[in-house]
């Protein structure tokens, strides 16, 4: 192959210079000499080139013939492989369809004795068939034969036993039942009676009675007639200002303020305090005054708030709702001041909560919130409870917040465990004899007419004593004018007006003592 290339590289050489001879100008007869030299070195070359191009198409040839035999070859070893596979294939193909004619065989075998299963079954149900019928008409005599022995058919006879065995079950388990529930109301009445006891001894707090006057004392007498002014300006532009009525009169160094808003008395009270101080009282600095001390008030009441919560362990409360709070401080309830008497609740409910494992800070919280609507009653129409709920649930407090508020005076059907502590808690404040002015009234007259009660109409009765706030009366008898059996009498008519006349809690105990003395002197 290279021979052939450089002859067509020679031929190509030679070519150009016959062409560069014959452009030279040169004699005739030197350019036939070159002419025949060219063609004789033309001829040289073909002739190598054709001696070359004979080689080189002996060697592809024999290279060929190489590659035709390994090819053969690799032809031959796939064949054979392939004539091995084969076979192969054909051998397991004769065993798999052995093996099938096998279980052809044993399939058939299979099918044969289940056809034979299947016609032993069909003999087995009909022979089971035969005998319920069999069974059928057996038990249809004996039925009958019951039915004309008893008098009652079967559906009769299966309602009066279901009717006996079930009379016979409720006796039974009407003593059980019965059992249980006194079980479980002694002991329910006696954990609640413990957890009352406990969070009543563990609370004391202090009562104030609060009045719609408030008092202030004066350095001297003279000062009535400055707070008075000229013509009497100054008390006008006072009680214009502040709503609060200034009560001058004959006391000594002192000057009362009236209002039932208790905030408004307050900031009332506090103007003129500072005026006092100050000294200078005319209409202009009133008002200077009173702007500056309804800001004192506020932020006292925001503070009272504050220190309520801090003294709960209360926290993340709205702003809003710790300055409604805050105002508490400043009413009262039936003498009771209302804020002291959240503070005092929420106590009484957080200890019972942990008595019964329940959220302490939850029954808390729902404890000092259920009288916040009597900040606003009287600039909201409406019950102080459902008010209160209100606005709880305007300043995002949970719905079981929210329900034991507008809850606590069974306004609202109670659902939660926390509403019922709030409301024990709420009673047991309110309710202890001194906590509130009404209370204590009902509760004194509640003790005169027990003692008026077993007094009047009892022939021989001699003294009368209301004992244990209330819950026991023991009355002494002449044992002259008295006998047992008579003593049994007044102990049972006393008792009987008593339950019908008086509205109480618990039970009244009714003592009659009937006592002989002989008494001698030794002289």
């Amino acid at each position: 192959m290279e021979s052939v290339v450089l002859g067509a590289a020679l031929l190509g050489t030679l070519v150009a210079l016959i062409i560069v001879v014959l452009t030279r100008p040169v004699s005739k007869k030197r350019a036939e000499d070159e002419l025949g030299q060219v063609h004789q070195e033309a001829d040289e070359i073909r002739a190598k080139a054709k001696v070359d191009a004979q080689d080189v198409l002996e060697k592809a040839e024999g290279q060929a013939q190489q590659i035709v035999r390994a090819a053969r070859e690799e032809l031959d070893a796939e064949g054979k492989e392939l004539r091995d596979d084969l076979r192969t294939l054909r051998e397991d193909l004769e065993r798999r369809e052995s093996r099938l004619a096998e279980r052809e065989q044993r399939l058939d075998g299979e099918v044969r004795r289940l056809e034979e299963w299947g016609d032993k079954l069909a003999e087995s149900k009909r022979a089971l068939d035969e005998r319920k019928e069999a069974l059928k008409e057996a038990e249809d005599e004996r039925k009958q034969l019951l039915e004309r022995t008893a008098g009652l058919t079967a559906e009769e006879a299966k309602h009066e036993l279901v009717g006996s065995l079930e009379n016979q079950a409720k006796r039974e388990a009407i003593p059980i039942t019965r059992e249980i529930e006194n079980a479980a109301r002694a002991e329910g009445e006696k954990r609640a009676r413990k957890i009352v006891t406990l969070a009543i001894q563990r609370v004391a707090s202090e009562q104030t009675a609060e009045s719609v006057v408030s008092v202030l004392h004066l350095p001297s007498d003279e000062m009535k007639g400055r707070i008075i002014g000229r013509e009497g300006r100054n008390i006008r532009a006072f009680e214009s200002t502040t709503g609060v009525n200034l009560i001058i009169d004959d006391t000594p160094e002192a000057v009362l303020l009236s209002c039932f808003d208790p905030v408004r008395r307050e900031v009332g009270r506090l103007t003129l305090e500072k005026l006092v101080l100050d000294g200078r009282i005319h209409p202009q600095r009133i008002e200077e005054i009173y702007e500056r001390s309804k800001s004192d008030v506020e932020q006292l009441c925001v503070r009272a708030g504050e220190d309520a919560l801090v003294e709960l362990s209360v926290a993340d409360m709205h702003p809003e709702l710790i300055a409604l709070l805050g105002q508490l401080r400043y009413r009262t309830s039936y003498g009771q001041n209302v804020l002291k008497h959240l503070i005092e609740s929420a106590h009484i409910a957080g200890i019972m909560a942990s008595e019964l494992r329940l959220p302490v800070e939850q029954a808390k919280r729902c404890t000092l919130l259920h009288d916040i609507g009597k900040a606003l009653t009287h600039e909201v129409e409406g019950s102080h409870a459902l008010i209160g709920a209100e606005i709880a649930r305007r300043y995002g407090e949970h719905e079981d917040v929210v329900h034991a508020i507008e809850a606590h005076h069974n306004e609202v059907e109670v659902r939660t465990v926390e509403a019922v502590l709030t409301q024990a808690a709420d009673a047991i404040s309110g309710s202890r004899p001194g906590a509130r002015r009404e209370s204590l009234e009902a509760y004194v007259k509640r003790l005169e007419r027990l003692e008026e009660i077993a007094r009047d109409k009892h022939e021989g009765v001699e003294k009368v004593f209301a004992m244990q706030a209330g819950r026991e009366i023991r009355v002494m008898v002449k044992p002259d004018a008295v006998d047992d059996i008579q003593a049994q009498v007044i102990a049972r008519d006393i008792a009987k007006q008593v339950e019908d006349e008086l509205t109480y809690p618990g039970q009244i105990r009714v003592t009659v003592v009937r006592e002989s003395r002989a008494i001698e002197f030794a002289r």
